[in-house]
């Protein structure tokens, strides 16, 4: 029986995924498939390096680090994000926090990382590649529309999967009989339409089908969820959501919020173990 775990995004809010993977660790529940969006994904490549509190460790060393984000790394011309990518996405992996590059290249399962393709405004499921030392492939399903660069992998243009699908629980439902999806937001929450949509018109003009794809995106997140739900109460997916955000933004400096979400998502892991166990073995 083939297993897989679902992680949505939500940049620093992330960290509750992180907290839920630590513990799914800890218990010893290793998945056989893994897709992510966003920041889901580029935290829970940690999980597949089975390095618990990793995630952790590098967003209450270096949240509060303008290197690792903050308006001058937007304004910087060789980076033009945000969040300084150099730094967040190749000096931390590789000299500050290390990432076990033999451990995640050993899974003998399979990674994916959402992004939305520009060109058709839909959502392309990547395989996150084992030894790429510079995470192009997690940059890009990052890549927050407006606060990063477009990113060219394969002649296609992309940004942020979540756009195009959010919580891409239908793509491991066919390739898995058992499926963990890991929210970012409470149950309860209801996306609305993107304030900045003029800026988006504007800035992306030339992609019209990704312009469509952002005035559709709180229609379709809300409908998402709620087919998401209707699927777990017929016992094909088991969801695990915060019961608060803690008052976490997507760019969050607290590292006291952030240590107090992970701790949610890790103590919501040990609460339900066994139920997870039982839906796994079931």
């Amino acid at each position: 029986m083939k297993t897989g775990l679902v992680l949505e995004g939500g940049a620093l809010r992330a960290i509750f995924s992180s907290g839920v993977c630590d513990g799914l660790l800890e218990g010893n529940v290793m998945a056989d498939y893994v897709i992510g969006v966003s920041a889901g994904i580029a935290y829970g490549v940690s999980y597949v390096s089975k390095q618990p509190r990793r995630n952790l460790e590098v967003v209450t060393r270096y949240a509060p680090d303008r290197r690792y984000m903050g308006l001058r790394n937007l304004a910087d011309k060789d980076n033009r994000s945000y969040f300084g990518l150099e730094f967040g996405f190749s000096t931390i992996p590789n000299e500050l926090v290390p990432f076990d590059y033999d451990t995640f290249a050993a899974f003998p399962g399979q990674v994916e990382a959402v992004v939305t393709n520009l060109n058709t405004g839909r959502a392309d499921y990547l395989p996150v590649p084992r030894q790429d030392r510079e995470s192009i492939v997690l940059q890009a399903s990052c890549a927050m529309p407006l606060l990063f660069p477009i990113y060219e992998i394969g002649g296609q243009p992309y940004l942020d999967g979540g756009i195009s699908d959010a919580i891409p629980w239908r793509r491991a439902l066919e390739r898995c009989d058992k499926v963990i999806v890991v929210l970012t937001r409470p149950r309860s929450y209801r996306r609305k339409p993107d304030r900045m949509m003029k800026m988006v018109r504007k800035r992306y003009r030339g992609y019209p089908e990704f312009v469509a794809a952002m005035e559709n995106r709180a229609e379709v997140y809300n409908r998402d969820r709620e087919e998401l739900f209707q699927v777990e109460r017929e016992g094909r997916a088991l969801v695990i959501a915060p019961k608060s955000t803690l008052g976490v933004s997507r760019t969050e400096r607290d590292t006291e919020k952030l240590r107090l979400l992970w701790a949610e998502g890790y103590q919501t892991v040990v609460d339900r173990l066994e139920e997870i166990r039982d839906y796994l073995r079931d």
